[in-house]
This record gives structure tokens, sequence and C-alpha cells, in this order.
């Protein structure tokens, strides 16, 4: 099962980062290995914000489509996802966002998951960590487009 997890420091504020993680259909434009993303319900619970969505991602002649439940707790700036149904035997990840100092933020991107396919799970753990660097990039240039030379 690959676990793996990312930490960067952000010259970016929370608040734009936290938005910029939850528009999930904007991830075709920016992320690797994404080809599709969908909406299909978003709501607010209290200090929730419940999103079910689907992710269409791959590689080479690889590509497959699974839905994940999204919760954005206010309270503690953490966003969790969980699978839902697809070519997943499980996943889960949690994004964490602290402020530091001058507009610096820092996120943690946690991820744990594992792919039905026995074969395509052993491919992805020889290459995960690598892939979620790639990942973590594409946000973090995507932060900085969007958001960093609000400063300036």
């Amino acid at each position: 099962m690959p676990k793996a997890s990312v930490k960067r420091l952000i010259e970016c504020e929370k608040k734009d980062l936290i938005e910029l993680v939850l528009d999930i259909e904007k991830y075709p434009e920016f992320v690797p290995f994404c080809f599709d993303a969908k909406i299909y319900e978003n709501k607010q619970d209290g200090d929730l914000q419940k999103i079910i969505a689907d992710l269409t991602i791959g590689k080479g002649p690889f590509k497959d489509t699974y839905k994940s439940d999204v919760a954005f707790n206010k309270k503690t700036d953490s966003i969790y996802v969980k699978n839902i149904e697809g070519p997943l035997n499980h996943l889960t990840n949690n994004w964490t966002f602290t402020d530091k100092n001058n507009g610096i933020t820092e996120i943690t991107f946690d991820i744990d998951f594992e792919i039905k396919n026995k074969f395509l799970n052993s491919l992805m753990v020889v290459s995960f960590q690598f892939g979620l660097e790639k990942i973590a990039d594409a946000f973090q240039k995507r932060a900085e487009e969007l958001f960093g030379n609000s400063k300036n």
C-alpha cells in the first residue's frame, strides 16, 4: 500500500491555499495525471464543508475514475479525503495548513491508498513518492501563479 507525506512552505495566504485545494474541478488544468474532475455535491454542515467529487486519473494507457468524499474542517484548517467508489480498495489523504511568518503557509499532505489491481498497485509503490512530489510541485506552482504576486 503506497503511503507518503509531503511538506512544503508556500508563499501564499492559508485561505488562498485552502481555496485552491477545494477547487477540485480545476485540477485537470494543472495537476499531473488528472484528466477530469466533477463535483456532484458541495454543502455546508456547521464547521464542515462537504464535497462529493470524481477525479479521473491515470498515466499512459491506464486511466480510471474514482469518487471521493472531501471534508474541509474550518476549525482545524484541514481537508480529509476518502474514496467512496472506483478502482481503489481504499484511499485517504489529509491536507493541513499552518500559518507561518509573512504570508507563508506550511502545507502537509499525507496520502495512503491501495489500487484493487495488484499489478498496478505494485507499479505505484515504485514511483509513488516521485509522483506525489510532482503533484505537490504543481499545487505550489499554481498557488504562486494565482496568489504569489498579490503582495508586490
